[in-house]
């Protein structure tokens, strides 16, 4: 155990755990910008998918994929170790709760990889078919309705402690802040909208999942992607829809900022 420990909190796992924060980043940061190019009557897909397809059309596509894959790989681990061995010094009300944060945070990254992966061996899907598909199954178990409505409802909720966070500024207990008052306004207003709007695009996609959940119509499960072209539906969509593409590009520069600021 105590070997595991060491391997899981050595400096080499560190540098690649605190890349992964980059890499995180740079996801968001093309969400982001899709979510735009939708706002302006362009096509895309705005989540994880169609993000990491924009990576992997750069040059260097494949290069790219497998070093972020590892990136996320390792913080995933970073996570899983905090997950087990971490918050000793903490409460034990507050000590399970930083570690189901922690186990939560490493099933993300988790998910990021395993995405970032697919595409690197050419067997990348659409997220927003996956989330279809995996809602199918879910109906069609026995009590699956019930479950999916209660996995839409802790999205739906999980994007209203994302939004609180931003606009409490909470996120700020997770880094070391800069010490110029400049620097330290910047990190904090990116933070702030960064959370927010990723609070508003959980929200949106916990939504279509609860009411798939409810009417019986998977269709509507279409996850992040599907949420935010909800939204630009609704009236003045298109200006919402950019603000939350805007938010999510704060996000991606506050996650590429984190890579050095988080307190590992």
């Amino acid at each position: 155990m105590d070997t595991a420990e060491q391997v899981t909190n050595s400096r080499p796992l560190e540098v690649m755990a605190r890349a992964g924060f980059a890499v995180s980043g740079i996801l968001h940061f093309l969400v982001g910008s899709i979510a735009i190019r939708l706002a302006m009557g362009g096509s895309g897909k705005a989540d994880v998918s169609g993000a990491v397809q924009e990576l992997a059309g750069q040059p260097a596509g494949p290069v790219l994929l497998w070093s972020s894959f590892a990136a996320c790989l390792a913080l995933t681990l970073w996570q899983i170790s905090d997950a087990i061995f971490g918050f000793g010094h903490l409460p034990k009300r507050k000590k399970v709760g930083q570690k189901l944060k922690a186990a939560g945070q490493a099933a993300v990254y988790l998910a990021f990889a395993g995405t970032l992966a697919s595409f690197a061996m050419g067997t990348g899907t659409d997220n927003s078919t996956s989330a279809t598909d995996l809602t199918v199954a879910l109906m069609r178990a026995p009590g699956g309705v019930a479950l999916l409505a209660i996995v839409g409802a802790a999205v739906a909720v999980t994007g209203v402690i994302y939004a609180v966070r931003g606009f409490r500024a909470s996120f700020g207990k997770c880094i070391s802040w800069p010490a110029g008052g400049t620097a330290r306004s910047a990190v904090k207003a990116l933070g702030t909208a960064g959370y927010a709007a990723k609070g508003v695009a959980l929200f949106l996609a916990g939504l279509l999942i609860t009411i798939s959940a409810v009417t019986a119509q998977p269709e509507e499960s279409t996850g992040l992607d599907g949420g935010l072209k909800a939204l630009r539906e609704q009236p003045f969509g298109l200006f919402l829809l950019a603000a939350v593409g805007l938010g999510l590009i704060c996000y991606g520069i506050f996650m590429a900022m984190r890579s050095k600021l988080a307190k590992m």
